[in-house]
C-alpha cells in the first residue's frame, strides 16, 4: 500500500507531466488519478482505507472507495482552435524529461518562429541522467511548441511543428 506521501508525490509528478490518466494497482488496492479541471481529479479505490485517510489539499470526502470520476473536457481556447500551418513535426525519440534549453540560466534552443535547418539543436531530452540533443533534422520554421519545459515525454510524440515551406 502507498502512504500519503507518496501518493502526494505521484500527484505533483502527474500534474506537472503531460500524463491524462494514471492507475497503479496493488495488493487489492488501486489508486487512480485523471486529470480534469475540478478540484478532485483524485480516485482510490481500496477495501482497507480507513475513513480517517486524508491527503494533504484532498478532503476526507474526496478520497472514497470504488469511485468512477467521468472524464471533463477541456475548454478549447481561441488560439488552441486556430490551425497552426504545419507539414512536419519532430517528435521524441525516447522517453524522457523534455528541456528547452542548456541549462536553466540559458536561453531556450528554439523558439516560436526560429528558423531551423537540419542539424539545429531544438531541445535535450534526459533519459538515466543523460541528456541527448535532439536536432530538427529538417529546414523551416518552428510553428508550434508543443511540449512544456521540464515535462515528460513519450517516445514519438510530437514536441515540435515546423512549416518546411
Amino acid at each position: 500500500m502507498l502512504n500519503v506521501q507518496e501518493i502526494q508525490e505521484i500527484i505533483k509528478l502527474i500534474d506537472q507531466s503531460s500524463i491524462e490518466e494514471f492507475t497503479y494497482e496493488t495488493n487489492g488496492t488501486t489508486v487512480s488519478l485523471k486529470k480534469s479541471s475540478q478540484k478532485n481529479p483524485v480516485s482510490v479505490q481500496d477495501n482497507q482505507i480507513q475513513p480517517t485517510t486524508k491527503v494533504e489539499n484532498v478532503q476526507q470526502s474526496d478520497v472514497k472507495a470504488n469511485i468512477k470520476n467521468e472524464p471533463v473536457e477541456n475548454e478549447v481556447t481561441s488560439e488552441q482552435s486556430q490551425a497552426v500551418a504545419y507539414d512536419h513535426e519532430i517528435v521524441s525519440p525516447m522517453v524522457g524529461t523534455f528541456y528547452t534549453a542548456p541549462s536553466p540560466e540559458k536561453d531556450a534552443f528554439v523558439s516560436k518562429g526560429s528558423k531551423v535547418d537540419e542539424s539545429t539543436v531544438v531541445c535535450i531530452v534526459e533519459a538515466m541522467k543523460l541528456f541527448n540533443e535532439i536536432e530538427a533534422e529538417v529546414s523551416g520554421e518552428i510553428v508550434e511548441i508543443l511540449v512544456e519545459n521540464g515535462e515528460l515525454v513519450e517516445y514519438g510524440q510530437p514536441l515540435f511543428r515546423v512549416n518546411t515551406k
